[in-house]
């Protein structure tokens, strides 16, 4: 398992030292969720606020990218640092040709499924993937409750890159916690993101290792 904590949940007036305070109590990733206030409705970070934090940090940055039609935002993220790109299938208007622009750069793609989102959409890319983030809430919301029937979606994916023997690694975001992450983790995730479970705790280690300990 691999941690990201999303700082979606940190506090913004003081994003540097809420990544400082969790870097190095056991996490393997810190989250962006990029919103534009379009396919979702609300307003996040920018490729700014990555490049600064990227100054910060050894641990590699992963771009979850909330935003229609990605393909003008992707370059500034790839100049910004980022190590992972995720996007949204619905909101691409030609999916391979963005998911080749996240790979030309050099850094691993990702397409992120929202609940009602069915798997056989994708299909078609599987091949070009490195990870496939499953939305276990609906996007645009930090602090939302877990869809409990995601699971099967996870079990669904899981299945279908074991019988390919593909290199995909599976991602869940929304609501995880103690109790919704041994399910996720027993139906194939591999990256798990957290955010309020993290960086809305006093203890932030404490918080970790209930998390890690909860595998």
């Amino acid at each position: 398992m691999r941690l990201a904590p999303s700082i979606l949940s940190a506090n913004a007036a003081h994003l540097a030292r809420e990544v400082h305070d969790v870097e190095h109590m056991g996490i393997d990733l810190i989250h962006f969720d990029v919103m534009d206030g379009h396919y979702v409705p609300n307003i996040t970070f920018g490729a700014n606020v990555v490049a600064a934090l990227k100054k910060e940090t050894t641990l590699d940055i992963d771009v979850h990218l909330m935003v229609k039609e990605p393909d003008h935002l992707i370059p500034s993220f790839l100049s910004a640092g980022a190590d992972m790109i995720s996007v949204h299938a619905e909101a691409c208007r030609h999916l391979h040709r963005t998911i080749q622009l996240v790979k030309d750069g050099g850094v691993k793609a990702g397409i992120a499924l929202n609940p009602a989102t069915p798997f056989s959409q994708i299909k078609p890319v599987l091949s070009d993937l490195d990870y496939i983030l499953i939305m276990t809430v609906d996007p645009g919301f930090g602090g939302q409750t877990f869809i409990n029937s995601m699971l099967q979606k996870i079990r669904e994916v899981k299945s279908f890159i074991d019988a390919g023997k593909l290199k995909i690694d599976i991602e869940v975001d929304g609501g995880i916690n103690k109790l919704t992450l041994p399910p996720c983790l027993k139906a194939g995730a591999s990256i798990i993101v957290a955010g309020s479970a993290i960086f809305g705790q006093r203890n932030r280690l404490e918080a970790i290792h209930t998390l890690t300990r909860a595998d």
